[in-house]
């Protein structure tokens, strides 16, 4: 974990700058039948964590941050953003989301480093850089990607993710009939049944079809050496976090050198520097920050250009709500390049139900539409699943 986060010299469009009259923050659970499982824990209802910042006109930005772990994080960081960071921010003018980004960062680095709470932290500055800049676009009147300076249509390719241990082909060829034309599957459980899920799933999709696995950092080196060489034969696109995230640089270098299959990481670095030595190191071809959980829009796309720059893919990580998909998608439309957007094909209505409209795949392609900001709304079908809300003026 970097010692600092240091603010980047980034060239960022013009933006109004805007007074921070409230910041609204709302936590959602919905109830699940079917826990959603990784290597390291399970989820048995799926959480939000929603920030809303509103402008002295009355407008509104949102912004999601990262709750999935463990069962009280949403409630945990509800209260960071109501008792302490929200309430540094409101009530003052501001020239743009990267000035605001910038303050939170450093006036609560230390108290961060100070409590151990470095992570929640970050994914709360997260959650308020995104609503920030959702809420400057809806000023401007553009959508984020476009005033963010993406090139093209605003469509973006993309993966379905949180395929589990328990029947993976059917939620497999669930995501297929959707519109999903790549896919991940997660291991890290016994080695038998993850060699046999990703033997079901490639007889299953074909021998063309983009398949990635993730072990969600449940190997030692010597294990992942070992997986590694036993799932090869059945052509993942990539690997993802094979090791723990903050295993030694050398550990990743013999790996990644060993390895037939390409490395990816990212999700659990925080600050431009760690994502700096990531990019150095060369062990991930595949980098996927997270913008729920460290930098928002502000860290998070200097960096996605910092790794295409480097010959690497960008492919943004995202297993949450609909508002930090939607935000993702922005992300990689504005970054570009061949790089993938993470869908969870998990049933969570707080994904396809919170926000609308809520963008739909066809042939392995979303498309963002026209409309200002991040182009959704909330919607109150869901709020009897909002079990806390406060503002802070």
């Amino acid at each position: 974990m970097p010692s600092k986060t240091e603010p980047d010299p980034f060239s960022w469009p013009d933006t109004e700058s805007f007074r921070i009259e409230s910041v609204t923050v709302e936590v959602y659970r919905y109830p699940i039948t079917e826990a959603v499982q990784t290597a390291f824990g399970r989820m048995e209802d799926r959480p939000a964590l929603i920030v809303r910042v509103t402008d002295e006109d009355g407008r509104s930005g949102l912004g999601e941050v990262w709750c999935n772990f463990p069962s009280q994080a949403a409630a945990h960081r509800f209260a960071l953003l109501t008792e302490v960071l929200a309430p540094a921010i409101v009530g003052r003018y501001w020239r743009g989301p990267a000035a605001v980004f910038d303050y939170l960062t450093r006036r609560f680095r230390l108290l961060g480093l100070q409590a151990g709470e470095i992570g929640p932290f970050n994914h709360c500055v997260a959650g308020i850089d995104v609503a920030l800049w959702d809420l400057s676009a809806r000023r401007i009147g553009k959508p984020l990607w476009r005033l963010l300076g993406g090139e093209g249509n605003g469509v973006v390719l993309a993966y379905a993710s949180g395929i589990g241990p328990d029947n993976p082909v059917d939620l497999a060829c669930h995501a297929e009939a959707d519109g999903h034309r790549a896919f991940k599957l997660k291991v890290g459980f016994e080695a038998s049944k993850d060699l046999s899920n990703l033997r079901k799933l490639r007889a299953a999709l074909g021998s063309e079809t983009a398949i990635a696995v993730d072990a969600n950092q449940a190997w030692s080196p010597s294990e992942a050496e070992q997986m590694i060489g036993a799932l090869a034969p059945y052509s993942p696109v990539w690997v993802e976090e094979p090791l723990p995230a903050d295993s030694p640089a050398s550990d990743w270098d013999k790996l990644a050198a060993r390895s037939p299959i390409p490395l990816a990481g990212g999700e659990n670095l925080y600050g431009f520097s760690a994502f700096d030595e990531a990019i150095r190191v060369e062990a991930w071809a595949v980098i996927q920050p997270d913008l729920t959980k460290w930098g928002g829009i502000t860290g998070c796309l200097p960096i996605a250009r910092r790794i295409l720059a480097a010959g690497r893919r960008f492919c943004p990580h995202h297993l949450g709500a609909g508002v930090g998909l939607v935000a993702s998608a922005h992300l990689l439309a504005t970054a570009g390049g061949d790089g993938l957007l993470e869908i969870d094909t998990n049933p969570n209505p707080l994904r396809t139900e919170l926000v609308q409209p809520y963008p739909r795949m066809a042939e392995g392609r979303l498309r963002l539409g026209e409309a200002s900001g991040l182009g959704v709304t909330l919607t109150t079908s869901l709020e009897p699943f909002r079990v806390s809300s406060t503002t802070v003026r």
